[in-house]
């Protein structure tokens, strides 16, 4: 169960990196960024897919994305109620 919890945990980590990594310059070839996006985005890409377009040019699929791990995290782990 724990095992389960840390890879969520460093998912959500990796897709933060993802979401500062777009706000910056960063080099598409290095190995950390390549990384990144090769971990990333085989569960942004169909997101997007489906998320309708916006004129203002914001990609909301992290947020999807978040949402999503909440949901998961929920259902795995329901919280205890006394």
């Amino acid at each position: 169960m724990t095992l389960i919890l840390f890879l969520i945990r460093l998912y959500e980590i990796i897709l933060i990196i993802r979401i500062v990594m777009s706000w910056m310059q960063v080099d598409p070839y290095h190995s950390v960024t390549r990384f990144v996006y090769n971990v990333t985005e085989p569960v942004l890409e169909p997101i997007r897919r489906v998320l309708p377009a916006n004129r203002i040019g914001i990609d909301f699929s992290p947020l999807v994305v978040f949402i999503l791990i909440a949901i998961l995290r929920r259902i795995l782990f329901p919280p205890a109620y006394f």
